[in-house]
């Protein structure tokens, strides 16, 4: 027995590394995703005014070191070769962040920023699941995949919005701040699709990817199941 799972173990190795980059991320954080770095705090909130490349840059990183919001990106292209469906896809998923990031934060619109992830880690599942043909399956039609990435996409800009939502910061130059911080934002998902696009063609390129792309959409799910979990648990217990 302990032979077929180390068998089975190496087989999964390449759809490991998510879940592994997930347990991680969340042994080493304060329990809520992707939050910002305590120096970026205490900076962004003793400025006043427009601080267009800070915003820029922290834009970027939160979108770079946001491993939900980078997990659910692998499952949208996961099957996607054809760089102008990458192109439409990410661009819905854009659309839809951008605009509750800006309007949840100019607005002051407040949500549970543990549901907001939950529902962001729920995203994950849903498109793992997707990428396998079980939503074919469970609900006899194929829900349409572009509108279920702009719908996702809302919910992972309200995520981006209660992180700003965390901090004190100054109403002067506010506007074009958080415009500074979506283009960072862009920036940083551009960066972040970029290696996992040229990791995707290497690995699609391999004889095993047939045989690992199903036990990789499984890693992913088990990633999203992870996230919800632990924001829940938060939601619980705070």
């Amino acid at each position: 027995m302990r032979h077929h799972l180390s068998a089975a173990l190496m087989r999964c190795r390449p759809a490991l590394l998510p879940a592994l980059t997930i347990l991680m991320a969340l042994a080493a954080g304060d329990g809520m995703a992707h939050g910002v770095a305590e120096d970026d705090k205490a900076y962004l909130e003793q400025t006043s005014g427009m601080q267009i490349l800070p915003f820029i840059y922290l834009g970027a990183k939160h979108m770079v070191t946001g491993y939900d919001h980078l997990l659910f990106l692998v499952g949208v292209i996961f099957f996607l070769y054809r760089l102008k469906d990458v192109g439409a896809y990410v661009t819905l998923f854009a659309l839809g962040h951008s605009i509750t990031l800006l309007s949840g934060v100019l607005s002051g619109t407040h949500i549970n920023p543990y549901l907001v992830d939950a529902i962001i880690g729920f995203s994950v599942v849903y498109k793992a699941l997707d990428n396998m043909g079980a939503l074919e399956r469970l609900l006899g039609f194929q829900p349409n995949t572009k509108a279920a990435v702009l719908i996702f996409g809302l919910f992972h800009g309200f995520g981006l919005a209660t992180k700003l939502q965390e901090l004190t910061l100054s109403q002067e130059g506010l506007v074009p701040n958080i415009l500074s911080f979506n283009i960072g934002v862009e920036i940083g998902q551009m960066l972040a699709l970029s290696s996992i696009l040229i990791a995707m063609g290497y690995w699609r390129r391999s004889a095993s990817f047939r045989r690992q792309a199903f036990n990789a959409n499984v890693v992913l799910m088990i990633a999203g199941f992870v996230l919800m979990g632990y924001q829940l648990t938060g939601y619980a217990t705070v």
